[in-house]
């Protein structure tokens, strides 16, 4: 797994070993003894989530998507493939750079590339690709029950109280700092209403019932002021 970066921040014990039981078990009936091993995998993705350029898009995002997942799947969620949700949610940022549009590509693509020399079926490594790539529209078809699981917890961070959605915002914008202000609010305003448009911001049965009220009045919130 070439990279620019190749080890981890420290102090993210826990959460690389989220990343090492999660591959793990991805692969665990593959009877394969001469897979290599996952941590260096799960380190130079953290590296690639710590950037400097990071604002928003950070390991605490990434936990934050993992923390979602878990809690869809508590909530009531069944079915799917949940560890290859979940290592969607560590590729689905991992190139990110905000001021290149093909950050998901780039993304999905290193997904394909790692996975497989990692040990993960074919199957395996082009669903995780193919979620990642869920992730420009956040609009999964009806019944892809991996694809709605892995939009509704990226998603979730809208439905959140005033100060945390407040922050967010913020930090979007000081990743987008070299971005005019006036063409940050039109292309900002324009996300909004592409989400605004959507039938329906979450999918599972729990994200619906418990988020899309607080998101879509945290959306109309923002989306006035940048108007006004």
């Amino acid at each position: 797994m070439t990279a620019d970066v190749d080890a981890a921040p420290a102090g993210l014990p826990a959460l690389l070993a989220r990343w090492n039981a999660t591959l793990l078990t991805a692969r665990s009936g593959h009877g394969d003894p001469g897979h290599p091993d996952p941590e260096p995998y799960g380190r130079n993705l953290l590296a690639r989530w710590a950037e400097p350029h990071r604002r928003y898009h950070t390991v605490d995002h990434l936990r934050a998507v993992l923390d979602r997942i878990d809690e869809l799947t508590d909530q009531g969620g069944e079915g799917g493939e949940l560890e290859l949700v979940r290592l969607a949610a560590w590729f689905h940022d991992a190139v990110y750079r905000p001021d290149r549009s093909e950050n998901e590509e780039r993304s999905a693509t290193l997904a394909e590339k790692a996975l497989t020399e990692a040990g993960l079926t074919a199957h395996e490594v082009a669903e995780v690709a193919r979620l990642v790539r869920l992730t420009v529209t956040h609009d999964p078809a009806e019944g892809d029950i991996n694809g709605e699981l892995l939009c509704d917890a990226d998603l979730a961070i809208l439905a959140t109280d005033e100060d945390t959605y407040g922050g967010y915002v913020c930090a979007v914008r000081e990743e987008y700092a070299f971005v005019p202000d006036e063409a940050f609010r039109q292309g900002r305003a324009a996300v909004l209403r592409q989400l605004l448009a959507l039938p329906r911001l979450f999918r599972t049965p729990y994200g619906a019932a418990a988020w899309e009220t607080r998101a879509r009045r945290n959306l109309e919130g923002e989306l006035a002021g940048l108007e006004a």
